[in-house]
């Protein structure tokens, strides 16, 4: 964890809530929000994965250590070695589990999620899901499970838990819950 770290870093599954929880957090924050799947969405329809990935380093790299923010990261950002430094540095890192059934359905909703739009939705899932596990578990300094909460209740678990690593944010006023 950086010691001097004033972000927080949302990395996890699709299907997590990072967008949700990001929001909820950057209400009671005020700290900037930043998506790096708002910033390099279209690059994966029009270019692929690979090309997709490299972007995403890319907007991770922009992002800058000294002011805070909430960063909210793509699933597969903890693919690239690069990526876990990056995310290090740029503050504390709170992973966004829960079980694979709760996060399957929450990322099959949309239905515009382009790993799932495979033969097998769910086995893939499955597949990504065991790989990036212990990716997550090695760069998270917080693990929150949101199988069980709204993303209001996931903002504060966050918001408590960081109070006692020390990154202690300065809470707003309380927000009503979101469906």
């Amino acid at each position: 964890m950086n010691a001097v770290a004033t972000s927080i870093v949302l990395i996890g599954m699709m299907g997590a809530g990072k967008s949700s929880v990001g929001t909820c957090l950057q209400r009671h924050t005020a700290f900037a929000l930043f998506d790096t799947d708002d910033i390099v969405a279209e690059i994966f329809s029009k270019h692929g994965e690979k090309k997709f990935r490299e972007a995403e380093t890319q907007a991770l790299r922009q992002l800058s250590e000294t002011k805070r923010a909430i960063i909210v990261t793509g699933g597969g950002i903890v693919l690239r070695r690069e990526n876990l430094q990056i995310l290090k540095r740029l503050g504390i890192t709170v992973w966004l589990d829960g079980n694979e059934e709760a996060l399957f359905e929450r990322a099959s909703r949309s239905g515009n999620r382009p790993l799932l739009q495979v033969k097998s939705p769910r086995r893939s899932f499955a597949r990504m899901l065991q790989a990036r596990q212990p990716l997550y578990r090695g760069v998270a300094d917080v693990r929150v499970d949101t199988s069980m909460l709204t993303d209001e209740e996931v903002a504060l678990v966050i918001l408590s838990k960081l109070g006692r690593v020390g990154a202690n944010p300065q809470p707003g006023p309380p927000v009503p819950a979101t469906a």
